[in-house]
């Protein structure tokens, strides 16, 4: 149960993080920048551990630089795409 809370805070923090990198306002609701945000850690994990980098001895930069990258990639891409369909409403 705590890794799931501690999974949506990060995500959370990754996804409010990832909109303030891009420019303009980014009209998604809170729920869908914290799901961004866990699923740009979730990519950022994978990849890090596909590239022989997700355990280092200290911290692990590029492990949290891959993380916040995707959540960055995830919030520009489907911001527009969420305005766009909610802008009739």
């Amino acid at each position: 149960m705590f890794q799931l809370l501690w999974i949506l805070l990060i995500g959370f923090v990754l996804g409010v993080i990832a909109k303030l990198i891009l420019r303009g306002p980014q009209s998604i609701p809170w729920w869908l920048t914290m799901l961004l945000g866990a699923a740009g850690a979730w990519l950022g994990n994978a990849v890090s551990g596909w590239i022989g980098v997700r355990h280092t001895g200290g911290i692990d930069w590029i492990r949290h630089i891959l993380q916040l990258a995707f959540a960055v990639a995830l919030v520009a891409f489907v911001a527009p795409a969420w305005s766009r369909s909610h802008q009739n409403r």
